[in-house]
């Protein structure tokens, strides 16, 4: 349904996205993550026809989006992460409209706004005013605008922003009743989301490709370490000398009551570690009253280790805002 090739979107000399790759099959929903800045929503712009890019080729459903744009967007509804609603339209008048723009037709209407607003929870806010509802309605009906012609791709920028805990659960079980219906390819930074309702991940980082997998692929591919949880009556010191030859080790941990609770950190993902643990510890003399190892590592652990070079350079919440910017008059000498 997508098919990606050395996509790259260049800004003068700053390159935003620099030759990524990818595929997306039909009735798959894939996640499409990056920390801030990384050219996430510079790569959803290019896939979805909003943005020119500089180099590369996109296929939506084997039709090339730069040979034949309009032919290509029918097919996708996008829901950007900042949705451009007319706030002083009534919701189901803006999604008349809306349907109206993307060729619905006119027959099929009154079916198709019903439809959207009961698939974004929005139909007992239908006659209200756009611009008196909440940040998260206004999420929801533009989630509404993007299921309103009901296209066989789906591409959501961060679709649970602003939303609260039952809102997201709805939207996540939305989006995994799309699946082997419709095609989603969804950018958000709710990791945990993702383990959920995702089959496949793609994450990026300084505007390259850096992981592609499954989720349970990803995490079981990674180095991530291994945590374990110890408590004893012996000191903090005595244990952490006990432990100190164990592979990339780091402690954590305090001292309550006479019992001393340390986490221990290895960069060894080998068979029989607890074990080694538990010798080192009886070598030592010094006893144990628990040792567990912590939950395996998660697909925010995996994240957090392939994008941390990013993290070298603090990157606040409007760096994505700034990349909007620079994105505008690019946008327009283009056209």
């Amino acid at each position: 349904m997508i098919e990606v090739e050395g996509l790259t979107k260049r800004y003068g000399l700053r390159t935003a996205v620099d030759g990524i790759s990818f595929s997306v099959d039909k009735g798959e929903i894939v996640g499409f993550l990056g920390p801030n800045g990384a050219g996430k929503s510079t790569t959803l712009r290019m896939l979805t026809g909003f943005l020119a890019p500089s180099a590369g080729a996109i296929r939506i459903d084997g039709i090339d989006m730069l040979e034949k744009p309009i032919e290509a967007r029918r097919r996708i509804g996008y829901m950007p992460e900042a949705c451009p609603l007319y706030p002083e339209m009534r919701v189901v008048e803006y999604l008349r409209y809306r349907a109206e723009l993307k060729g619905v037709p006119s027959r099929d209407l009154a079916k198709r706004v019903d439809a959207a607003l009961g698939q974004a929870s929005v139909s007992e806010v239908a006659s209200r005013i756009i611009g008196q509802l909440s940040k998260g309605t206004r999420q929801r009906v533009g989630l509404a605008d993007a299921l309103v012609a009901d296209p066989p791709l789906l591409v959501l920028d961060e679709p649970t922003a602003g939303l609260d805990p039952n809102q997201i659960r709805q939207v996540r079980d939305l989006i995994k009743g799309f699946a082997k219906t419709k095609t989603v390819l969804v950018s958000t930074h709710i990791l945990p989301e993702v383990e959920a309702t995702c089959e496949r991940v793609v994450i990026i980082a300084k505007g390259r490709v850096v992981q592609i997998g499954t989720p349970a692929e990803l995490v079981a591919a990674s180095s991530v370490e291994r945590k374990f949880v110890i408590r004893s009556k012996a000191s903090r010191e005595a244990l952490e000398a006990a432990l100190a030859t164990l592979p990339g080790v780091r402690f954590d941990g305090k001292s309550d009551d006479g019992i001393t609770r340390l986490v221990v950190r290895v960069g060894d993902a080998s068979d029989g570690l607890a074990e080694t643990i538990f010798e080192l510890v009886a070598k030592a003399g010094l006893s144990l009253r628990e040792l567990s190892e912590a939950k395996g590592a998660s697909l925010e652990d995996v994240f957090s280790q392939l994008t941390h070079t990013d993290a070298a350079k603090p990157l606040a919440d409007d760096d994505e805002e700034d990349e909007d910017q620079d994105e505008k008059p690019a946008s327009e000498d283009e056209e």
